[in-house]
């Protein structure tokens, strides 16, 4: 695999890529990784993570630019391991690195398409009309999707945009699977002793990255909203990014200071199951989520969600198990925020549908769906010869856009 996102950049691309290697692991499929080193913050070693010398990105500080010389010069070390295709995670240098890669090694080559990129680059580039900006990432998609193999996608919706665009390679929907043993348990009433929050305050919670397009803005609206009808109401923001102090200027502007809380970034393995834990609900509104992995993991744990239903979030929500679905209407979200607190019971009997729903997103099953597609792009055993088979069976290697 190779990409230019990876811990400790916490995003929902390096989340997928981790999910789906450990599970490839314990189906017996060998990966590496090429991804990234971020000098300023580093990250444990782990086993076959090739970090990458990378520059600092000025427009997304967060993010890093892997230099090519260096992965071209990897070349000869994965002819030696015998890869047998290569899985690109994003489209940015990883896309041709990842492409010469492939045809350096005479192997195929495919791109799982993480990001709604039409609905992304202008919070990012507000000096280019947002007119251009959405051509120019339809183009940008349309080219790249037709240069690989073939294309994982995370939904169904992700898929018809990109048909839109003029794709034309195969493309296979297959959502990141939530590992169910990570999301269990959690301790609510410490995450609240621990901010200061009271036991019986009721909390909504949201948790991903602070940032522009993730529309936490609408959010703050809605908490505003609802405050008429539950006065003490609290949004618990979990996460970082360039959005946090845009926010909370609009926090002040809406006198809501004490009515949300940002706690910034929580270690996945144990403050960040705590903070689901600790909110009665999950609150979402994204409008570019290619899946939306964060409403799984509420669920997981038993957290209703309220929610808008937009691009990817729809193949989650669609089942109407665990969860409030709202239009991307403010005061129509505050109001089924408002239903779910003031109803113990309601909220009870959500909390058990999302628990059983969320078995259903177990991420073993996506790794074995994976390993299928994997072979299908690969030839036939009886094409190959037995000491061949010996090498490639354990060894399957990605590259992330």
């Amino acid at each position: 695999m190779i990409s230019d996102v990876y811990f400790p950049r916490v995003n929902g691309v390096s989340t997928s890529i981790e999910t789906f290697r450990h599970d490839l692991h314990d189906l017996g499929i060998a990966t590496a990784l090429i991804a990234p080193d971020y000098a300023a913050a580093p990250a444990p070693a782990e086993p076959d993570v090739i970090r990458i010398p990378a520059r600092f990105l000025p427009l997304d500080p967060e993010d890093r630019m892997m230099r090519l010389a260096p992965i071209r010069e990897l070349t000869a070390r994965l002819r030696e391991q015998r890869y047998d295709l290569i899985h690109i995670q994003t489209p940015f240098v990883a896309h041709y690195a990842g492409i010469e890669l492939a045809d350096a090694l005479g192997v195929p080559r495919i791109e799982t398409y993480h990001t709604f990129f039409e609905e992304y680059l202008f919070h990012y580039v507000p000096f280019l009309p947002r007119r251009w900006l959405r051509g120019f990432a339809r183009r940008f998609s349309r080219i790249q999707g037709n240069q690989v193999d073939a294309l994982i996608v995370p939904s169904r919706a992700m898929r018809e945009r990109l048909a839109q665009y003029g794709v034309r390679r195969p493309m296979h929907v297959l959502p990141t699977g939530i590992p169910l043993a990570r999301f269990a348990g959690g301790d609510g009433a410490a995450f609240r002793a621990r901010f200061g929050i009271a036991p019986g305050r009721p909390t909504v919670a949201y948790v991903g990255r602070v940032a522009f397009e993730k529309n936490i803005d609408f959010l703050l609206r809605a908490t505003a909203l609802a405050r008429r009808s539950v006065p003490d109401l609290l949004l618990v923001v979990t996460g970082e990014g360039p959005a946090l102090k845009s926010l909370k200027r609009l926090a002040r502007r809406l006198r809501i200071e004490d009515n949300v809380l940002f706690v910034g970034y929580l270690d996945r393995r144990s403050g960040l199951v705590d903070g689901y834990c600790a909110a009665d609900a999950f609150v979402f509104a994204s409008r570019t989520e290619t899946q939306g992995l964060v409403l799984l993991e509420a669920m997981a744990l038993g957290v209703p969600v309220v929610s808008t239903a937009v691009m990817g979030t729809r193949d989650i929500l669609d089942a109407g198990r665990g969860a409030l679905v709202s239009p991307d209407n403010e005061e129509d979200f505050a109001s089924q925020m408002v239903r779910l607190l003031q109803n113990g019971e309601f909220r009870a009997r959500l909390a058990l549908e999302a628990r059983d729903y969320a078995q259903e997103w177990n991420a073993t099953t996506m790794a074995r769906r994976l390993t299928d597609f994997y072979r299908t792009l690969l030839p036939s055993r009886s094409e190959e010869t037995t000491e061949a088979t010996d090498l490639r069976q354990q060894r399957v290697s990605g590259a992330t856009t």
